[in-house]
């Protein structure tokens, strides 16, 4: 099987290999953010990370920057010691792609609070999380175990306030910070399709 894996990945084939499960170890990844930093997974261990799939050209999620609730959210879960990666899968081949100067001009004119923006332009991030729309969120709980992965709320429309909306990860982030089992780990995530 790691044969048949390895000749998938030299031929440029993605392949979903040991997949993000709910309630399993999340896959450990290292990338590289805008700034050229090395961003690792396990450097995280003790922290609660919310990994959110993005694009800015996605009208979902347009949506939850223009009105606030992302930066809002975002916020929260930093302020209370937990570490928010963006993910921007994008391929450099699609005219979507945004460069890291151009990124870093996103993040200060839409006042993103994630801990760092990871460019995947490779999509080894988001395939290896089998990211699928924009937004597509994980919470991945202090011991590493994802504890929710899916939709961000529960009104899949991209006019929505999502201010009134229930959003899972706000709920995922409550219950683990209370030291609770998170009561919904997984829904089916809404959005644009990821551009690899």
């Amino acid at each position: 099987m790691k044969k048949i894996v390895a000749l998938l990945a030299t031929l440029g084939m993605a392949v979903a290999v040991n997949a993000a499960e709910s309630g399993k170890p999340a896959p450990e990844f290292t990338a590289k953010d805008i700034h050229g930093n090395k961003v690792k997974l396990s450097d995280y261990k003790g922290k609660i990370v919310v990994l959110e799939s993005y694009n800015s050209d996605c009208p979902f999620d347009a949506n939850y920057y223009t009105t606030g609730a992302m930066q809002a959210l975002q916020k929260e879960a930093t302020g209370k010691g937990g570490v928010w990666l963006l993910v921007n899968s994008t391929s450099s081949r699609n005219p979507n792609h945004l460069s890291a100067k151009q990124a870093k001009k996103e993040i200060a004119d839409r006042k993103i609070a994630a801990t760092a923006w990871i460019d995947d332009s490779s999509g080894d991030l988001g395939h290896l999380y089998d990211m699928r729309t924009t937004p597509h969120m994980f919470v991945i709980d202090a011991k590493g175990i994802l504890a929710y992965q899916g939709a961000i709320d529960n009104e899949a429309t991209h006019d929505h306030d999502p201010r009134k909306a229930k959003n899972y990860v706000r709920q995922a982030l409550g219950e683990l910070a209370a030291g609770k089992a998170v009561s919904v780990t997984e829904t089916k995530s809404y959005g644009c399709a990821v551009k690899y």
